[in-house]
């Protein structure tokens, strides 16, 4: 599966909402439909909705990306999702590798 970056999750996430161009949102409301979103239906569910709209309307779902990727481009990042590094992104909630834990109990000593 191909990793996500930033600002294509954004725009997966913002495609799946109910985000309407009559709804005219701020910039700053924009995170919370973002974030919304994924806590309802998860970066792979929104990527699934995108997916199927493609499929049945692709020319409706095509202006739509091409408004969506609009309102991105001119709406900074927020700072929960900047790099926390040089170089580095946080990793998007629901998307990409899990990460381990040591089982409870189980966690090593320093010898």
């Amino acid at each position: 599966m191909t990793r996500l970056n930033v600002n294509t999750a954004r725009c997966v996430a913002l495609f799946a909402s109910e985000l309407q161009r009559s709804d005219a949102p701020a910039p700053g409301a924009l995170a919370g439909v973002i974030s919304q979103t994924v806590r309802r239906f998860g970066i792979a569910g929104c990527a699934s909705r995108m997916a199927q709209e493609f499929g049945d309307h692709p020319e409706a779902a095509a202006s739509r990306m091409r408004w969506i990727r609009t309102l991105i481009t001119q709406t900074p990042v927020p700072a929960a999702t900047r790099p926390a590094e040089p170089g580095g992104w946080p990793p998007i909630p629901g998307f990409g590798p899990r990460a381990t834990q040591p089982a409870a109990g189980r966690g090593h000593r320093a010898a």
